[in-house]
């Protein structure tokens, strides 16, 4: 499983999510930290050789089984960062790229964001129908944290949290594994 967040901040809460469900999944969890590194997206440059760090993205994809989403909403839809990162993925047509491979997201607006990331999170679901991804509504979850539920480790201390973190993991590892 390949773990995407949206967010470049090392720190944010998108990552603890990110963090404790790697924590929480099979061995074999990827957590992706190349988002910052990614150039801007160019339809130019989407042929060989690609900048080396969208072939680090495209394989890192490839070789996974399922990816699992975690973005912040920036003003009213996604980070112009991950948007670059999804618009990589749309013009890779190699067997094994996003098209029908099983993806979630977890939302992890804290409950004082007033949308709760809601702009985000439909971007988000464009992007992966359009790309032919097959979402798993059954692992995709509504999981508000705040700063405060997140251990000095970048961990998500919340059992009721970790828990439900965890059922969007497994629901999402048992239909990637059923396909």
């Amino acid at each position: 499983m390949l773990l995407i967040g949206g967010s470049t901040r090392a720190a944010s809460t998108t990552t603890a999510v990110l963090r404790t469900a790697r924590e929480l999944a099979r061995p074999g969890a990827v957590l992706y930290d190349g988002l910052a590194a990614l150039p801007a997206f160019d339809p130019d440059d989407d042929r060989d050789p690609l900048p080396p760090a969208v072939e680090r993205l495209r394989g890192a994809v490839r070789d996974a089984d399922a990816v699992l989403f975690c973005t912040p909403e920036y003003a009213g839809g996604l980070p112009g960062s991950f948007k670059n990162l999804l618009d990589w993925t749309v013009g890779d047509a190699s067997p094994r790229s996003m098209y029908g491979k099983p993806v979630a997201w977890i939302n992890a607006a804290s409950p004082a964001s007033p949308t709760g990331a809601r702009g985000a999170h439909e971007g988000l679901a464009t992007v992966l129908g359009y790309v032919g991804a097959d979402v798993v509504e059954a692992a995709c979850a509504r999981i508000p944290v705040t700063r405060d539920a997140v251990g000095p480790d970048g961990l998500v201390t919340d059992a009721e949290r970790r828990a439900r973190i965890e059922a969007a993991v497994e629901a999402l590892t048992r239909h990637a594994t059923s396909s």
